[in-house]
């Protein structure tokens, strides 16, 4: 018995929806497994940039130099990303203030961005540094005037003196009269934007990571080859 033409329409447009959710999915469901997904990846004008300013994928770290997972994430999982993507030119990296931990995770950034302005070059080297001096026991204050001096001076390329006074300026001043203290509120404005709630948050262009996978380097690594292309 042959089938009515109606049907036969109706069997052939239901396969071809199924297979085009079927397309949508297998194109979307590699992204979507990676984390959430924005309009546009967060803005780096005027950001500290390491590695190519010209590479096509930027990843950015919103951390807090007063958090113990963002120093282990820069001991651990930036050396990999700086191995395998920095310095061959496909990805250029950025960090972005995040004040959690309040007057400390200030002071710290303030005297990171003072350096940023300074002198770029200097920039990365203290950036570290600042990571590599925090102590596993944070009970008591550790970021001091003192040992932001401290830091610095172990930084070639820093004049210590100056950043001191730059520091001391910012602080001494409103928000909406100093420059350093204007870049922090552009981080916290991207904060806000990009809805972070945990530090380190990691995003690869336009895509932030699961908080779950901050410390997965294949899913990290993944999303990269993704951006990509390959």
């Amino acid at each position: 018995m042959k089938k009515s033409p109606l049907k036969v329409i109706v069997t052939i447009t239901l396969i071809v929806v199924a297979l085009l959710v079927l397309l949508v999915v297998l194109v979307n469901r590699d992204s979507e497994s990676f984390g959430r997904e924005f309009d546009e990846a967060p803005s780096t004008e005027g950001q500290p940039i390491y590695g190519d300013s010209d590479a096509p994928v930027t990843v950015v770290e919103f951390g807090d130099y007063k958090c113990p997972g963002c120093k282990a994430w820069d001991e651990t999982i930036f050396p990999q990303l700086e191995a395998d993507y920095i310095d061959n030119g496909d990805v250029q990296f950025s960090y972005v203030n995040i004040l959690f931990h309040g007057e400390e995770s200030r002071l710290a950034s303030l005297a990171a961005e003072a350096v940023y302005v300074q002198n770029p070059d200097a920039y990365w080297d203290f950036h570290h540094a600042l990571f590599d001096d925090q102590p596993e026991n944070q009970q008591a204050t550790w970021v001091t005037n003192d040992k932001i001096e401290e830091i610095a001076d172990g930084v070639e390329g820093i004049d210590t003196e100056a950043l001191m006074e730059d520091i001391e300026e910012a602080l001494a001043e409103d928000v909406e009269n100093n420059p350093l203290m204007d870049e922090l509120v552009i981080d916290d404005n991207l904060r806000n934007q990009y809805e972070v709630e945990s530090t380190p948050t990691i995003m690869v262009n336009n895509v932030k990571i699961e908080d779950d996978d901050t410390f997965d380097y294949e899913v990290i690594q993944a999303a990269i080859d993704e951006a990509l292309g390959e």
